[in-house]
């Protein structure tokens, strides 16, 4: 399933915060959304998941989902977002619960995603009991249970340390590698997104407008830290984000 937004805007009373946003978030891809603080990037996260809707123009969803998709759009938050006194099993059973679905069907898919997401021995472990690179595998292994056609990844790493963020990175990587799917990943990280995206879409400062769409070629497999060329696609997005984002921190401060 593909999703496609037409001259989406949108404003909180007097505040614009997009405007005219044309994009294609083709299946099998993941599509990296960057941009200075304040510039609406969560905001249009919200509405591809259904949560707001826009001010003015279309979201659509083109295509249908895999045959067993449970969810077509499902969440990834930054803050894991997990159940404190469920196990590891029992967060990702949650999402699988209102399904109508046999024990046994259930018990597969959870024992093939905590397998996928390098799980598989920690099932019955709380929450308490887990580093936050572990948390943050579960709350993508609850994601991946319900087989989304799109996973909408709001700075899924940007509460972990940079070693934990590189390790999360190979996984994803890893995870797309031995089953491609479609995500739109919402990040401030540009080491992130030229490792991840096979597409980023740059906003300028509020009201946010798409300044430029960057296709990266090179496989994500063979993408690795301190290429030179995923150094230079870094710089390039920095150097269309330097300005709009002094800018819009000065406009942050004197509000």
């Amino acid at each position: 399933m593909d999703l496609r937004l037409q001259n989406v805007s949108h404003s909180y009373g007097d505040t614009e915060v997009l405007r005219g946003i044309d994009l294609e978030v083709p299946s099998g891809q993941i599509v990296c959304i960057v941009g200075p603080s304040g510039c609406g990037k969560s905001t249009l996260l919200r509405m591809l998941g259904g949560l707001e809707r826009p001010a003015s123009g279309d979201i659509l969803q083109l295509g249908e989902p895999p045959a067993d998709c449970l969810n077509p759009l499902t969440f990834i938050f930054q803050d894991f977002a997990l159940l404190p006194w469920r196990s590891v099993r029992g967060n990702v059973e949650l999402v699988l619960e209102d399904h109508g679905l046999p024990r046994a069907k259930r018990d597969a898919i959870i024992d093939d995603v905590l397998a996928r997401t390098k799980l598989t021995e920690f099932g019955a472990a709380l929450p308490k009991q887990l580093s936050g690179g572990m948390k943050q595998r579960v709350a993508i292994a609850r994601a991946l249970a319900v087989n989304p056609a799109v996973m909408l990844m709001d700075e899924p790493l940007s509460a972990l340390d940079s070693q934990t963020r590189e390790l999360l990175m190979d996984d994803l990587i890893a995870l797309w590698t031995r089953q491609p799917f479609t995500a739109v990943y919402v990040t401030h990280n540009l080491a992130e997104a030229v490792r991840l995206g096979h597409k980023i879409v740059v906003l300028s400062r509020r009201p946010g407008q798409i300044r430029e769409v960057v296709e990266l070629t090179t496989p994500l497999a063979e993408r690795q830290y301190g290429d030179a060329g995923l150094e230079a696609q870094q710089q390039h997005l920095w150097g269309l984000m330097r300005d709009e984002a002094a800018a819009a921190d000065a406009e942050l401060i004197n509000v």
